[in-house]
């Protein structure tokens, strides 16, 4: 992987630094969205927060209603437009960023893959002969990018931009993977009728970007009926997100990009409004009753473990092996230490986590989903403090040039 920045004004460093500002920012209010649902649940709030989130919400246009529970709108609306943005910037880093080049993803790609199969693995050894627990074999498989590079952003301009763009394109590919697996193994029983009515708005869609429509409320009108037919069809409604996505243009004629302008409008919401939103409903786990026993039961233990070591084991297992066969060559200004470091914050799952947690256990035991976030919230605590002190460690002490 050969990373080359020209000078401290070139496109692309600005646009890491950009992006590095906002996802830091949007961290934060993460955490503090989380640890105010973890004290809301653990006070007596707690039944005002409960009968908040199963409050019934209701919209109906003749024949077609949908009727969910507040949660159920926030996991499968709210991070449709989630899914969205993260649709807009696989796309933009397959066609101009990132993923552009073969020779600059080997080095991530590895990381990735083994920070997916590892921790999958861990979990499943540690639930085997459970099928109800093997379920959720996926959860420690996702990184929380906000979080990840919300602690990367502690250290500012000490963090090489070698090794941030290492992070973001290897939560690229996470990103990327996460939703082939809640594609393939987290749908539900499909209805054909909707499933159909899906792949003609897909179609149309396709169709508007190869006629050069560049006006994006087009696209986000068709991504409205899209998420409609998906919810209906049993494949999961986030999904529409990401679909509409790969069919928004990346330039007009006048080589503007519709593209990377709806993705930088989306940011600010999505970081500093619906990931918030989504960790106050999903993260407030009522400790009461809860005791040590409860962090060795194989559920919770399997997704610490998987996060906390499978993570970056796998990471740097699969890196280490890229560069040993010469696949690939570590760039000169990053040491084994900071991808270490980095490792190990890919471990903090947290938001993806509990997305897949809820996929997972939806229809299942409730104890389960308490299991696996008391799990996510362990793994993902411990992976950031050892992730801070392997940074501290291992970066210069004055800010870099590069």
């Amino acid at each position: 992987m050969n990373i080359t920045v020209d000078n401290a004004t070139s496109p692309i460093v600005n646009t890491v630094r950009d992006f590095m500002k906002l996802e830091s920012a949007g961290g934060i209010l993460l955490l503090i969205a989380a640890v105010v649902a973890l004290i809301v649940a653990n006070s007596p709030l707690a039944v005002f927060y409960s009968e908040l989130l199963d409050t019934t919400v209701a919209v109906q246009v003749g024949a077609l209603s949908i009727n969910k529970p507040l949660l159920l709108w926030i996991n499968d609306g709210l991070m449709a437009v989630f899914f969205f943005l993260i649709g807009l910037e696989i796309k933009r880093e397959i066609m101009e960023g990132e993923l552009s080049s073969f020779s600059q993803i080997i080095l991530p790609g590895m990381g990735a893959l083994g920070g997916m199969i590892v921790p999958a693995v861990i979990y499943a050894w540690m639930n085997w002969g459970d099928s109800v627990a093997l379920d959720g074999w996926a959860i420690p498989v996702a990184t929380d990018i906000a979080f990840a590079l919300a602690l990367l952003g502690v250290f500012g301009s000490r963090v090489p931009i070698a090794l941030k763009v290492f992070l973001l394109t290897l939560a690229i590919f996470d990103d990327l993977a996460a939703i082939v697996i809640i594609a393939l193994f987290y749908s539900g029983d499909l209805a054909l009728s909707s499933l159909l009515v899906a792949i003609v708005a897909l179609a149309i869609g396709i169709t508007m970007n190869r006629l050069g429509v560049t006006r994006t409320s087009s696209y986000i009108l068709l991504g409205i009926v899209l998420w409609i037919a998906v919810l209906k069809s049993g494949v999961h409604a986030t999904l529409a997100g990401v679909l509409i996505a790969f069919c928004v243009p990346m330039r007009d004629r006048q080589g503007q990009s519709p593209l990377c302008k709806l993705e930088h409008d989306l940011h600010g919401p999505v970081a500093f409004a619906i990931l918030p939103i989504f960790a106050f409903a999903n993260a407030g786990l009522s400790l009461a009753g809860m005791s040590m026993a409860d962090l060795a039961h194989p559920v919770t233990l399997g997704v610490i473990l998987g996060l906390l070591l499978g993570k970056p084991l796998g990471i740097l297992g699969f890196v280490g092996l890229a560069v040993v066969l010469r696949l690939v060559q570590l760039p000169s200004n990053i040491s084994w230490m900071q991808i270490l470091g980095v490792a190990f914050a890919c471990g903090i799952g947290f938001t993806m986590s509990l997305f897949i947690a809820g996929l997972a256990f939806e229809h299942g035991s409730g104890d389960y989903f308490s299991g696996d976030r008391l799990g996510i919230l362990v793994g993902s605590i411990l992976s950031a403090l050892v992730a801070y002190v392997l940074l501290q460690l291992s970066l210069p002490e004055s800010a870099n040039e590069d």
